[in-house]
């Protein structure tokens, strides 16, 4: 199985120098990769939509790809190079060959993912050219590790052409790993270090698990008040909101930044402190959804169900309206702007990334499922009763019960794992039950709904 440890480097002065340089050339040479590409793209393709009233013959020049790309190393590497615009002279031989060659795979990936897509055909956006803050990492190979200092502390690590550097050792190294890869990342706060290694003890995850209504835990996304998530077991987990707690001190620092010169050292000094505040909220959502995935895990179910969410739809602008005249109409995009910061500031998709990581590792399985119709009908009967977000709780008569919407959406979610979920047709834009099967986990159900209905004892004395 392969991991990845981050730990955090200590270099030295000469050693951050050379490391500051190194970046450099590495992100001179991604770009001048990229303009090659985009050059020879623009001069020899052909649009076959229309026709240019003016074209030009251009000197036939062989199409930039990886390998023909990476010979150039050996003859960029005869001399100094010279920055066009600022005549800087950089020194590819100071950089490992390694390193080099792995920029001209991120190009290619880049630029491949634009033209053709990923494996799943889905394509990205153009590429961008690397400015300092975007280009912030190098791949290295040939790292050796040596013994942690007294105490365990410290590590030390030797990278290629700079030798020892330390390395803060704040988590204990899988024994018997073996180092296949090492990244060197320049963050707002210092450098860093990812570790890429390999444990041969521990074997690949190979799902075998027979989910069962026992074994199995229904999840439903939670964005109403201070609620996360809530579970099929009638447990509603709590929120962090990190960017909302601290919008207020991030829209000051970007005023007070606003309102400097541009490349004086004063805005340089709050552009700094605006980064450290973006990673703080960064880590802290992180951390959340670490130990919210932990606090799922601790349950011990082996399948976890999630709603499969469509992210970018739910966070997309509103249509534009316009009137006759081609006036803009008001769209509700005011009152849309704030749900959307809300899913950003959650970060779905981060944590069911984190919890399939960590259930892997526990021996568990992470299903996503179509949450369609989840969150209006009832998980012990066929009626749809919240059909309305503003809907957040229903009283059964017939029951007794007081049924909460997030939950139910749970215990549906993992009805809909389990393929007990009713069958469901719209007609007339209605939707229609056409197949049930929800008298089979009705006890199930209404055992878990009167539960929560439970009072808790009060220990004598404290009231």
């Amino acid at each position: 199985m392969l991991y990845n440890y981050q730990y955090r480097l200590r270099p030295t002065t000469e050693q951050k120098l050379v490391l500051n340089d190194w970046l450099r050339i590495c992100r001179y040479w991604y770009n001048r990769q990229l303009r090659e590409r985009f050059d020879w793209w623009s001069k020899n393709r052909s649009y076959t939509d229309r026709c240019p009233l003016i074209c030009h013959l251009p000197q036939l020049k062989e199409k930039p790809e990886y390998y023909g790309q990476k010979k150039q190393l050996p003859i960029i590497k005869k001399d100094l190079v010279s920055v066009g615009w600022s005549g800087e002279l950089l020194d590819f031989n100071s950089v490992p060959s390694q390193t080099l060659q792995e920029v001209c795979k991120r190009v290619k990936l880049a630029f491949s993912r634009f033209v053709s897509g990923d494996k799943n055909g889905k394509r990205s956006g153009k590429p961008r050219f690397k400015i300092s803050v975007r280009f912030r990492s190098m791949v290295m190979s040939g790292v050796k590790l040596h013994s942690c200092s007294v105490g365990g502390k410290w590590l030390h690590i030797n990278l290629p052409k700079i030798g020892m550097v330390k390395v803060r050792h704040h988590r204990q190294l899988v024994d018997g790993a073996t180092l296949k890869q090492a990244q060197v990342i320049k963050k707002v706060d210092g450098w860093y270090i990812n570790l890429r290694l390999q444990d041969d003890s521990v074997p690949d995850f190979q799902p075998d698990i027979t989910p069962t209504w026992d074994n199995s835990l229904g999840m439903d996304a939670v964005l109403h008040e201070n609620d996360y998530l809530a579970t099929s077991e009638g447990v509603k987990l709590p929120s962090l909101k990190s960017f909302r707690k601290s919008q207020g001190k991030l829209a000051k620092i970007q005023a007070r930044k606003s309102t400097k010169k541009r490349g004086s050292k004063s805005r340089r000094k709050l552009a700094k402190r605006e980064a450290k505040l973006h990673q703080q909220i960064a880590r802290a959502r992180k951390d959340h959804a670490y130990n919210t995935a932990q606090a799922l895990l601790n349950t011990g179910k082996k399948v976890f169900f999630h709603e499969q969410l469509n992210l970018a739809g739910l966070s997309r602008r509103n249509k534009v309206k316009t009137d006759e005249t081609g006036k803009f109409l008001p769209n509700g995009q005011s009152a849309k702007s704030g749900l959307n910061k809300s899913w950003a500031d959650a970060a779905f998709g981060q944590f069911f990334n984190i919890l399939k990581f960590k259930a892997e590792k526990a021996g568990a399985l992470v299903i996503p499922v179509n949450p369609q119709y989840t969150s209006q009908l009832l998980p012990y009967k066929d009626e749809f009763v919240f059909t309305d977000c503003s809907i957040r709780e229903y009283w059964d008569e017939e029951y007794q019960l007081l049924v909460d919407r997030d939950i139910s959406a749970g215990i549906n979610t993992k009805r809909v794992g389990l393929d007990v979920f009713p069958t469901l047709k719209r007609r007339k834009g209605n939707p229609v039950i056409v197949a049930s099967t929800t008298n089979s986990t009705l006890k199930q159900v209404l055992s878990v709904l009167r539960d929560l209905e439970k009072p808790t004892s009060v220990p004598e004395g404290s009231v």
